[in-house]
């Protein structure tokens, strides 16, 4: 079986990223109107946080609540990671679980890692490296404010912590 993992953008080839983006869209007027689609009943997330966020959990939260599933937290000192247990021990476990994994760490690395020993897909919600969520949300927010994106020039500035030197 191939899974398929949301480590960077290039995760994604255009059709997919349309997609996405339009399925947002759809979602995110069903919302404002208070109409939720069960899409995801007796689904599971598995959310493990080696760096916090407030924003990242709450809206994986609600996002998997509204849809009709459920979203497990793990901190790191509430998972045996925090502990050492090796990734790919991690992986494979929890991949047994649940049915998506999304992972926000200090490290890239590790989530690619992680993703290479997981049986079900992984999310990236943060990396020292990529935040790809957080790319589709502004993606979404252009679209919305401006129109398509195709053949504009967009500078993105971001908190210095989670960049990677390019050159």
């Amino acid at each position: 079986m191939n899974i398929k993992h949301f480590l960077t953008l290039d995760s994604l080839n255009r059709k997919e990223l349309e997609a996405i983006i339009n399925r947002a869209l759809e979602l995110k007027a069903q919302t404002k109107r208070r109409e939720f689609e069960a899409t995801l009943n007796n689904r599971v997330l598995g959310m493990i946080f080696e760096k916090s966020s407030t924003r990242t959990r709450v809206s994986f939260e609600t996002g998997m609540t509204q849809l009709g599933g459920h979203a497990i937290y793990l901190a790191p000192t509430g998972s045996q990671i925090g502990r050492g247990e090796p990734l790919k021990d991690t992986a494979r476990v929890l991949s047994k679980m649940v049915d998506c994994i999304m992972l926000r760490t200090f490290e890239h690395e590790k989530l690619e890692e992680f993703s290479s020993y997981s049986d079900v897909p992984v999310i990236n919600g943060l990396s020292d490296s990529f935040h790809p969520c957080q790319l589709l949300a502004d993606l979404l927010t252009y679209i919305e404010a401006r129109g398509s994106i195709e053949n504009k020039n967009v500078v993105w500035l971001g908190d210095g912590n989670n960049r990677k030197k390019l050159y």
